[in-house]
């Protein structure tokens, strides 16, 4: 009977330290960053085609518009990702677009709520990509794994942006051909 009376106890510890831990730390912010070896115009083009989001975004599947007019202020889209066997739905509003430069937009979800910019910068030729990332759970559960997860979905963007770059950098298709078939 002592011993079990340890185990609740530090069980109750531990149960407590993750709720108290979301309650701390009640949002995640990070920031992530490549240089990519192509023009601005054309690594904007190539991360706003939806028919190469596939080979940059991990598990995505399809994106429906739902109201709006997309790739405009307001456009309100459904993102189907498939994870460890498991669809998931994330609801995508864009709250500012400036072509060739920005493209803020909400996530979300039933586990969160994602605040995230995509920022694109001319260098020399090549373009710096910069992505700022504010998410926080929707509720004490999810506001903790958050709060233990915080590398790990940071590392997750890390790869996105890696394999955006990647994208880009393999592109052959022609965005700006003025040729008419």
């Amino acid at each position: 009977m002592k011993y079990l009376k340890y185990i609740l106890g530090i069980l109750a510890i531990l149960v407590i330290g993750f709720f108290l831990l979301g309650f701390i730390k009640t949002e995640l912010s990070y920031e992530c960053e490549v240089l990519v070896d192509k023009p601005l115009a054309e690594s904007w083009a190539v991360s706003q085609d939806e028919e190469k989001m596939s080979d940059w975004l991990m598990g995505f599947q399809k994106i429906e518009h739902v109201s709006g007019t997309p790739g405009e202020v307001g456009a309100v889209s459904d993102v189907y990702f498939v994870t460890d066997g498991e669809e998931m739905t994330i609801r995508e509003k864009i709250t500012e677009i400036v072509p060739n430069e920005s493209v803020s937009m909400l996530f979300t979800s039933d586990f969160m709520n994602m605040d995230y910019k995509l920022k694109m910068t001319s260098i020399d030729g090549k373009t710096k990509i910069n992505s700022s990332t504010t998410c926080e759970g929707n509720g004490m559960v999810s506001k903790s794994i958050i709060a233990l997860m915080g590398n790990t979905i940071k590392t997750q963007e890390e790869t996105n942006l890696t394999n955006l770059k990647n994208t880009i950098e393999k592109n052959s298709k022609d965005y700006f051909s003025t040729e008419e078939n």
